[in-house]
């Protein structure tokens, strides 16, 4: 598939369910701003993903101008399993290059789900991206825009709670407009 329509599929899905649903408090910034960063990685395995994450981990340290960068996998980790590997070794590297404090991995799914919850609960929506892919944050931007938000700590339980109440229907029709 051609990389360009792979990161129209992810920015769709950032502006129609991250943003438009307000799921995360500092998502719109950085899509008007453009300065997100998405790098398409085919045929890569564990231990190729995560020399590309160390190389942007480096890209971060020196470009200011980019505010938060994804590892978008279209045809890698299809399996969810296979995916928390690569979360975990991902976590793990970033500990272990001295990043931890300065950037963190949020992780996205097409099959996301949640310890408690059931395949079928809208909660994994939160979650449940077009492809897998790591998403890199700078903790500093992280936390400078929680100082502004009113209850920080409460938005991954109103997330589930708005997901939920919108219902799994709606969530599922919402990312697939993303392919649209």
């Amino acid at each position: 598939m051609e990389h360009k329509l792979i990161i129209d599929h992810t920015n769709n899905w950032i502006k129609s369910v991250v943003v438009d649903l307000n799921l995360c408090p500092f998502a719109a910034k950085a899509l008007l701003k453009k300065s997100i960063r998405y790098h398409v990685a085919e045929e890569a395995d564990i231990k190729k993903s995560l020399e590309l994450l160390t190389h942007e981990l480096h890209l971060l340290d020196n470009d200011e101008e980019i505010e938060t960068s994804f590892l978008i996998f279209p045809t890698e980790f299809k399996h969810f399993d296979d995916y928390l590997d690569l979360v975990e070794k991902a976590e793990q590297l970033i500990e272990a290059l001295k990043y931890e404090g300065i950037y963190q991995v949020a992780s996205f799914h097409p099959f996301y789900c949640f310890e408690d919850c059931s395949e079928e609960d809208a909660a994994n929506y939160t979650n449940r991206s077009p492809y897998p892919m790591l998403h890199l944050l700078r903790e500093e931007s992280i936390e400078k825009a929680l100082r502004t938000y009113k209850d920080p700590e409460g938005i991954p339980e109103r997330n589930m709670v708005l997901t939920r109440q919108k219902g799994l229907k709606y969530m599922q029709a919402l990312r697939a407009a993303c392919f649209g």
